[in-house]
């Protein structure tokens, strides 16, 4: 579907009330259009998390305006079938097919703090850098704390 609106008239189609009463939660799964106006931004939240992410923001069910209780979690699973073709992808699904790049793989060590050598936290971020130890900087004064 183009717009929430659009989802919102649908779930007054099929639960009753006017698109007013959904409008907010159709609002919000489409939020992530605002940092990326391309299919992918559904990524965040077009998913199984989201829809229960959703529960959370909106509460377990709403009261429509006919005075029908609705489930968040079917308004939920109605929009992302609509945009998802008809199925209900996990997080998992969407995460899989990222393409990976260098940057989102390794962190970085400032090497110009390592000079500091009467630090202990200098002397690990320099053995880390230097491939010499993978070791977290609490076990890895533990480990050294050992030695002496």
């Amino acid at each position: 579907m183009a717009h929430p609106l659009h989802h919102a008239e649908s779930s007054a189609r099929k639960f009753g009330g006017e698109p007013s009463d959904y409008q907010a939660i159709h609002d919000w799964f489409d939020t992530s259009k605002a940092h990326m106006a391309f299919f992918t931004h559904r990524a965040l939240r077009h998913h199984t998390q989201g829809v229960f992410e959703a529960e959370r923001e909106f509460g377990l069910t709403i009261t429509n305006s006919a005075g029908r209780v609705i489930p968040v979690r079917w308004i939920g699973e109605q929009h992302v079938k609509e945009d998802c073709q008809g199925r209900i992808p996990s997080m998992a699904d969407w995460f899989r097919r990222i393409h990976p790049e260098g940057w989102m793989a390794n962190g970085h060590i400032d090497l110009a703090q390592a000079e500091l050598a009467s630090d202990p936290r200098a002397d690990w971020i320099a053995e880390v850098a230097a491939g010499k130890t993978i070791l977290g900087f609490k076990d890895w004064m533990d480990a050294r704390t050992a030695h002496f």
